[in-house]
């Protein structure tokens, strides 16, 4: 993205480096220059503005607020006073009505009558064409300098072509089935129900945050102008846009969410500079609908954690300096820790080390000293495989499962029974019994024998066994771990029996971010039995599978004359092992109570668990302890394309016990984040 360097030092008090060194400054702590060049005899800096800051540096006044940072300038944004009209009031020409409050999360106007449409500037005329864009008129050529300066989109409808009474009503809507729009860029787009728009009471003005309409275009004949600063939806602009095949600047930044605070100052910057060059009058105060206010955030920051990820010892004061030049205000500052609050231009910035990435980058990474590491004696080599299989044995015995043992063989029968591929399994040559024709392509066969020959004694069975598993092709050889849980208790608490020892398995070896996913159509060849409908799930890290985890069908357990249903969970142990961790971070147990809150959502069913879980854990933030999915249901009263997800959410806190009402704030946070998919139901 192209900057203007004699544009970024109006913002800037003190001396500037010339354009080379400033590049050289930004490409060293901030983003990469592709290039500095001259044009018509203005430097001009090619940025690569990183997507994590294009919020606020996809402006002029965001790269200069960078360059007062590394150049120690000082910053300033323009100061401008408006001369508003006072006989005439924006109310009485319009008022706003915000149909999708989730899509448009602020919407501010302004009127200016008087005017004369005519060709801007050249200085205006000049910086457009420089910033690859083309001038228009004096109107719509300010609105595109003032995006261009603050990152902030505007646009400006004649005000005598909206439709309606005075006060004329602007509607912020999605537009309807089959609605179809007259674009400025002379394109008749058809739209849907995932489209925005800005409309009067009649027809559509602008597909909100892309493109205007040419309904209400300005034109020579313009004499009164309605300014729009709105901030919509980054997901509803993104989706609108796809839709509609349509890139535009506009959208560029808004599908980079910037700040709604923004708003504001860009239509008053916007309507000072049509009056001071064009003249006209500004009619007296301004449409500010603003459904929900953006606050900024108040963070923790640990100097202590900070000096370990940068591997440097920080100067407390130096680090407080810095955060003061990032606009970060220090609320409350301890021997090691500080609670600061973030500007809201700055989303990015949300954990300690987002925070410690600044400190570094502000300093300069290519500053800190290499060290030799510290270097012990070499430990005896030990066998990982007896070491891990050893630990794991015990996770599960201490989670109440039995150990068993069991030939690596097959009968005729059983591979009848579970309808095995015979071109897919060994057969032995000279097998030394008529059961031990085969070899085992999984551990369950056997585990389902066990259970037939264990159910004559215990009504409850929890059992796993840790060994090889064979396959035709290639010779191929694995280990695999399989537990079964099988009890004679009504309902399907085994299956949550098994996720739950499943999990604390992997937890336990220190492997985080595993996920449950349906299982597919063709999964892989672990997954080679028949499993109940509904009732089966693939156990995922990433997008890779590493086991599986379900019930078994129960026309297999009738075969075998298994008198109640059987949970399996079968994991490939090779794959587990790679990515165990020995190292445990030690987290005390609160002693304060937690509470449990349910939650039903209604979800497309291509729609993956970990999406919902995700923004559970992302709204409820430190007071959600733990979500358990309890149930999936397809069926009866569910649409066909959706799913039904029942969880359990168990909210506590280390430091004090929960009240009732910060429970249920919570929760409906969680409600609302959920609802802004609209294609998700939470059902109450």
């Amino acid at each position: 993205m192209l900057f203007s360097y004699n544009w970024l030092k109006e913002y800037l008090k003190d001396k500037t480096p010339n354009p080379q060194k400033l590049a050289e400054l930004i490409t060293l702590h901030s983003f990469e220059v592709e290039e500095v060049k001259k044009e018509k005899g203005e430097w001009l800096l090619d940025i690569d503005v990183l997507p994590n800051r294009a919020h606020d540096c996809f402006s002029h006044l965001g790269v200069a607020r960078e360059a007062a940072i590394l150049t120690n300038a000082k910053f300033q944004i323009p100061v401008f006073n408006l001369k508003e009209d006072k006989k005439t009031k924006t109310k009485d020409f319009i008022k706003v009505e915000i149909k999708d409050k989730k899509s448009c999360r602020r919407y501010t106007a302004r009127v200016i009558t008087g005017l004369k449409i005519e060709p801007s500037s050249q200085f205006i005329q000049k910086r457009l064409k420089l910033m690859g864009l083309q001038p228009i008129n004096n109107v719509v050529d300010i609105m595109n300098y003032v995006m261009l300066e603050t990152g902030q989109p505007l646009h400006a409808f004649d005000f005598e072509k909206i439709e309606g009474r005075n006060p004329k009503k602007i509607i912020v809507r999605k537009a309807k089935f089959g609605e179809k729009i007259n674009a400025l860029d002379e394109k008749k787009y058809s739209l849907n129900s995932d489209v925005l728009v800005i409309s009067d009471e009649k027809d559509s003005l602008a597909i909100a945050g892309i493109k205007g309409g040419k309904k209400a275009e300005i034109t020579k004949n313009t004499t009164t102008i309605v300014i729009e600063s709105a901030n919509f939806d980054s997901k509803t602009i993104r989706k609108a846009r796809q839709n509609l095949n349509l890139i535009t600047d506009a959208s560029l930044r808004f599908e980079h969410e910037p700040d709604p605070n923004l708003t504001l100052l860009a239509i008053n910057r916007a309507s000072y500079l049509v009056q001071k060059i064009y003249g006209g009058k500004i009619a007296k105060g301004v449409i500010d609908n603003y459904p929900q206010k953006t606050s900024s955030r108040k963070i923790p920051f640990s100097l202590e954690k900070s000096e370990k990820i940068l591997g440097l010892k920080l100067d407390k004061n130096k680090v407080i300096q810095t955060f003061k030049k990032l606009e970060i205000k220090i609320l409350k500052s301890n021997k090691n820790n500080l609670l600061l609050e973030i500007p809201t231009f700055r989303p990015d910035l949300t954990i300690t080390e987002d925070l410690t990435e600044e400190i570094g980058r502000i300093y300069g990474f290519d500053n800190i000293k290499a060290r030799i590491p510290k270097v012990s004696a070499i430990p005896p080599q030990r066998n990982d495989n007896v070491f891990w299989e050893e630990i794991t044995k015990n996770i599960l015995k201490e989670a109440g499962l039995a150990e068993v043992y069991n030939y690596s063989f097959l009968n005729e029968k059983m591979v009848d029974i579970l309808s095995l591929n015979r071109k897919k399994i060994i057969e032995i040559e000279n097998p030394t019994s008529i059961d031990h024709k085969y070899l085992r392509p999984s551990l369950i066969p056997n585990l389902l024998k066990n259970l037939k020959e264990n159910l004559k004694y215990f009504k409850n069975i929890e059992i796993f066994e840790l060994g090889n598993v064979y396959k035709k092709e290639n010779n191929w050889e694995k280990r695999h771990l399989t537990g079964l849980i099988s009890s004679s208790s009504a309902g399907s608490e085994d299956f949550y029996r098994a996720k739950g020892i499943a999990d604390l398995l992997l937890n336990r070896l220190g492997i985080v971010g595993v996920w449950y996913d349906e299982v597919r159509a063709t999964p892989e060849e672990s997954a080679i039995f028949i499993w109940q409908p509904k009732k089966e799930a693939e156990i995922k890290l990433g997008n890779e599978e590493i086991g599986f985890l379900g019930e078994i069908n129960s026309g297999i357990l009738e075969r075998l004359g298994i008198s109640q249903k059987a949970v399996i969970f079968d994991i490939d142990f090779e794959k587990l092992q790679k990515i165990c961790l020995e190292e445990h971070e030690y987290r005390p147990i609160s002693r304060f109570p937690s509470a449990i809150r349910d939650l039903a959502v209604l979800i497309p069913r291509e729609k993956k668990v970990m999406d919902v879980l995700n923004i559970i854990h992302d709204v409820g933030g430190i007071f959600v302890r733990d979500v358990d999915l309890f149930d999936i249901y397809e069926g009866d009263e569910i649409p066909e394309e959706k799913k039904n997800l029942a969880f359990h959410i168990i909210y506590q806190a280390k430091d004090r016990t929960l009240k009732k009402e910060e429970i249920d704030k919570i929760q409906q946070k969680i409600i609302k984040a959920l609802e802004e998919n609209p294609e998700w139901e939470v059902r109450k």
